[in-house]
């Protein structure tokens, strides 16, 4: 899969599109979206028990079996944010800069997400593997290159949180809490995604390792 270029930038950098536009009254904080919310702590909010809502409904449509698509992760997406973006489920048609890093142009989302189905999501999906070495692998190198690629306007990182989960319930394991990403753990994830335009995953298997860990001690206590 081809690599990305890193770029100096500080938020994201969009022109000209509806899906460029921000909530008038939000002071630039909120993407325009169909309920006209203005306050990103509400939007934060809202989002969240949104992707709560589509867990549920993701977990009774993709089953153990199933090997995952591009058009599913589009699915996933628009199941998850239909109800507030009129983009929701549709690849992005602006290139997006975030903290010092570039994403995949937007003109190659739909070459590099169909490279995605045929390569990563063919292997790792369904994920029935015999050892948790290889889950976790199969975990990293998705979640690792779907993130690089940024396929939608936002919500990528959540989207590829949603995949890893319906993933993780395939291999027999419950769903995964990324609740502990925080702190000094939130630089080793950015570190990983970095490391990746490399087709280094290790980092990246670390991460979904404690991620598994905590998910599992838990569920226990």
């Amino acid at each position: 899969m081809k690599r990305y270029k890193k770029k100096i930038a500080d938020r994201y950098d969009v022109s000209g599109l509806v899906e460029a536009q921000f909530e008038p009254g939000s002071r630039r904080r909120v993407l325009k979206n169909l309920l006209g919310i203005k306050r990103k702590r509400e939007m934060d909010r809202l989002e969240g028990l949104e992707q709560l809502r589509a867990l549920r409904e993701l977990i009774k449509i993709y089953g153990k079996s199933h090997q995952f698509t591009a058009a599913d992760i589009c699915r996933i997406h628009k199941i998850w944010l239909k109800n507030i973006y009129i983009w929701a489920g549709k690849y992005r048609r602006v290139n997006l800069t975030k903290n010092n890093f570039t994403f995949a142009a937007a003109s190659q989302i739909a070459r590099l997400m169909e490279e995605l189905e045929k390569g990563p999501l063919r292997e790792s999906t369904p994920c029935k593997f015999d050892t948790i070495e290889k889950i976790i692998k199969g975990l990293a190198v998705v979640h690792t290159e779907l993130v690089l690629i940024h396929p939608f306007r936002d919500g990528n990182g959540r989207v590829a949180r949603l995949l890893a989960t319906l993933m993780a319930l395939q291999a027999g394991l419950p769903p995964l809490d990324f609740g502990s990403l925080k702190g000094d753990r939130t630089k080793a994830y950015y570190a990983a995604i970095r490391a990746g335009l490399d087709r280094d995953y290790k980092v990246m298997e670390d991460v979904f390792n404690g991620v598994i860990r905590r998910t599992l001690r838990k569920r226990r206590t």
